[in-house]
């Protein structure tokens, strides 16, 4: 068996579902790194206007922002390495797959 084209839209969204998650995962750690560093800093603040609620706005905001960016990059990603493979195997022939039954 070889597979010869894949579909590109569906990698992509293979991708972008993939991507999502470890956007998510990636948001959690900046969400526990920022608020962890935000409880030290005012800990060691030496009476300097620094904004107290920024880092746990960043940190909380990652948890949004990170998935959507990972998302929209894992799409987009997909869907060139697709296409980039589709082109390849056109050349090639593609990847060989043994299957036992």
């Amino acid at each position: 068996m070889v597979i010869r084209r894949v579909g590109v839209w569906s990698i992509a969204k293979i991708a972008a579902a993939l991507y999502t998650v470890i956007g998510l995962l990636a948001g959690l750690l900046f969400a526990c790194i920022s608020l962890v560093s935000t409880g030290f800093a005012q800990a060691a603040q030496s009476g300097e206007d620094f904004p107290t609620w920024l880092g746990p706005l960043f940190g909380v905001g990652a948890i949004v922002i990170f998935p959507i960016l990972y998302g929209v990059m894992g799409l987009i990603l997909g869907a060139l390495a697709a296409a980039v493979y589709n082109l390849a195997a056109g050349t090639v022939g593609g990847i060989e797959i043994e299957i036992q039954q």
